[in-house]
């Protein structure tokens, strides 16, 4: 039953991850964002899946719910008109793959320091007979994970609240109407 409700999210999340990035049914851009309401649920239910029920209620009430809502005020502030008016930019489209290129790379490498060391120190506790009990799916784990001192996430996840009250204050620019 397991494995048919995970290929069930699985494959929903991925489905509705392309159709927000290549929408064939509508060019609205508040269609994509339903779409990624729908992927943010699926991703919820593989939290559930995993035990990480904490983790499927903030990603419900936090990223479907707070975030879309931004993101659709973003949509609805944006003159789309004439957004879709502009050509592509070579040099911007450029910068755009140079870009997911830099973070892919911080990605994988900081997914291998963070793996690489742990599985070392599995072999290293399984070579000495020392088992290590680890609280799967708790919010006490959760909270110890994300802000630790020794290799906590508290300096990313405090770019990223930067980076999302930058992009608020960038989109409440660029909608603003110019004075004629």
């Amino acid at each position: 039953m397991e494995g048919t409700l995970f290929n069930i999210f699985a494959g929903l999340t991925v489905l509705s991850a392309l159709l927000v990035v290549a929408n064939p049914f509508s060019r609205n851009p508040v269609t994509s964002a339903l779409f990624l309401v729908t992927t943010m649920i699926s991703i919820s239910g593989l939290f559930v899946l995993l035990g990480a029920y904490f983790l499927a209620a903030v990603q419900i009430l936090v990223y479907a719910g707070a975030v879309m809502v931004l993101f659709l005020f973003v949509i609805m502030l944006l003159d789309l008109r004439e957004a879709a008016r502009r050509k592509l930019n070579l040099v911007s489209l450029a910068m755009g793959i140079m870009a997911v290129g830099a973070l892919f790379s911080v990605y994988k490498s900081s997914i291998e320091s963070k793996y690489g060391e742990a599985s070392q120190q599995q072999e290293v506790a399984a070579d000495t007979g020392q088992a290590e009990v680890k609280m799967v799916g708790s919010t006490r784990a959760l909270g110890q994970a994300l802000f630790s001192g020794d290799k906590g996430f508290i300096l990313p996840f405090e770019i990223v609240s930067i980076l999302l009250l930058v992009a608020m204050v960038g989109v409440i620019l660029l909608s603003r109407k110019e004075p004629r």
